[in-house]
């Protein structure tokens, strides 16, 4: 994907909570997707899914974001099997 400077900010961001906002149809999903994902599979501070809060504004939105982060999740367990912390 080719994330925008702001994209790449939010995505990669530490040591602070953060706040997506932006317009319908921008790539919110995309981008909190991967910031999760970055942060679970982050080998020198590895963060636990438990320690993360994600809130939508629909339940629609919560099972988009669910399904999108399960499915990378398993990609990323596909490229790195002996990952104990990814499982």
């Amino acid at each position: 994907m080719n994330w925008t400077d702001g994209q790449i900010r939010a995505i990669t961001e530490k040591g602070s909570d953060i706040l997506v906002s932006a317009a319908a149809g921008s790539g919110k999903t995309a981008v909190l997707v991967q910031r999760v994902i970055e942060r679970l599979k982050n080998e020198d501070k590895p963060c636990s899914a438990d320690r993360l809060l994600i809130v939508t504004f629909t339940r629609a939105a919560t099972a988009q974001m669910k399904d999108r982060i399960y499915r990378a999740l398993l990609s990323e367990i596909e490229k790195n099997p002996d990952n104990d912390h990814l499982k």
